[in-house]
């Protein structure tokens, strides 16, 4: 769920007129958390948080909990200082793709034109619905009320003429509703709203905004667009300058393609030795390998996300030779690009390892001179032997510890 402003002008009725307004933005509410509450109806009304139990961040917090200050990517320990009485719970991707799982299968229903853009969230074009289910409001309660009896968890929608708006309307239907906002509604609609609510206004865009003394979107809307291109840049202050008038000519795009695979580990201790911080990266790359593999996949870039003690986090990108799905020539890449990171003195917290630029395996896509069958047909058979007796039954030697007999106690993984 989206953390971007939002406006308290804005969750009001907007009128009931849907002509036009064929897409739907579904959006699972505190969904982790729900998911939780679901299997474990004994904590409904506690503040639930969901992430690392000690060392992580938060994935998700129940209502309960964000009345106290905590939300999504906060660090556990802050959490844990806003909301002592919270409830902590470990993360469980497994269920949690389940249920999203079960979710798709009702939208899916509805029609083709679908775009799951996370595991709780996806655009729907119901135009060619409207004749079997009726109006586009009538789809919406429609989906809310199949989700919520076939899955028990609850989900908000809105319903407009583009994504953009039709974003903006679910994140204001929350929790648990439904928001309209009509063709002709869509400018005010806008204008209520806080700059920062725009697609694509991180923290340094919303400062730049702001020390120019813009902070609405009827602020952003007002201003000259030459003088947006010298604030932002041409490409960043034409966006907004067309998303601020409601223009988003975007499509749904059903069966779209992941653009990136990747894992994170969070320390339950800070490293500060680059031999550990190496032999993480060998693990994260033959995981982020194993995936690609799975999905018939390679990547033409890989990155990797160093988070030092004190929080500040570090990106680094390399543009492989030629697109891969070893773990090899992932490791190699991001191992390279570590070597160039400076560890500060008390350590990294959080390191990360990114495939990006996905191409599809059968692309046609010319290998590099150097490369090594071998070492392909290796990590493939990896792949068998896994699928069939679990992924922890075999690794390379490096990364097995001798003691524990796992790969990094006290860590915590994400896997997207």
């Amino acid at each position: 769920m989206s953390r971007a402003p939002r406006s308290a002008a804005a969750r009001r009725s907007w009128g009931e007129d849907d002509s036009g307004c064929t897409i739907l933005h579904v959006d699972m509410d505190a969904f982790f958390a729900s998911v939780e509450l679901l299997d474990r109806p004994e904590l409904r009304g506690r503040p639930v948080i969901v992430g690392g139990q000690h060392r992580g961040v938060v994935s998700a917090a129940s209502y309960e909990a964000r009345a106290f200050g905590v939300h999504s990517a906060m660090p556990v320990s802050r959490a844990r200082l806003l909301c002592p009485q919270g409830v902590f719970l470990p993360g469980r991707h497994g269920r949690y793709a389940e249920v999203s799982r079960e979710v798709m299968a009702v939208l899916g229903e509805v029609t083709p034109v679908m775009e799951q853009v996370s595991i709780d969230e996806a655009f729907l074009d119901v135009a060619g619905a409207v004749r079997r289910m009726g109006s586009p409001l009538t789809i919406a309660r429609w989906v809310r009320r199949e989700v919520r009896a076939r899955t028990g968890v609850p989900a908000s929608v809105g319903v407009a003429g583009t994504k953009h708006v039709a974003k903006l309307a679910s994140a204001h239907a929350k929790p648990d509703g439904l928001l309209l906002v009509p063709l002709a509604a869509t400018v005010p609609f806008l204008h209520s709203l806080p700059a920062g609510a725009l697609w694509g206004v991180g923290e340094k865009t919303r400062a730049v905004l702001e020390r120019h003394g813009l902070d609405t979107v009827a602020d952003v809307a007002a201003t000259p667009l030459p003088a947006l291109h010298r604030m932002l840049g041409v490409a960043a202050g034409q966006r907004l300058h067309e998303l601020a008038w409601g223009i988003d000519p975007r499509r749904v795009a059903p069966g779209r393609v992941e653009k990136s695979v990747g894992t994170e580990t969070t320390f339950a201790e800070d490293v500060t030795d680059r031999a550990v911080l190496e032999r993480v990266l060998l693990d994260q790359a033959h995981q982020c390998g194993a995936r690609l593999r799975a999905d018939g996949m390679l990547t033409a870039t890989v990155s990797i996300k160093v988070r030092m003690a004190d929080f500040t986090t570090l990106t680094r990108s390399r543009t492989l030779p030629a697109p891969t799905d070893l773990a090899h020539d992932i490791v190699t890449a991001a191992r390279e690009l570590l070597a160039g990171v400076t560890i500060a003195a008390d350590g990294v917290r959080l390191l990360g390892v990114r495939a990006e630029r996905l191409v599809g395996a059968g692309a046609g896509v010319q290998a590099t001179l150097d490369e090594d069958p071998h070492r392909a047909k290796a990590e493939r058979a990896m792949d068998g032997v896994r699928a069939r007796f679990g992924s922890a039954v075999l690794r390379p030697a490096s990364l097995i510890d001798t003691t524990r007999g796992s790969a990094f106690p006290g860590a915590s993984r994400d896997l997207s």
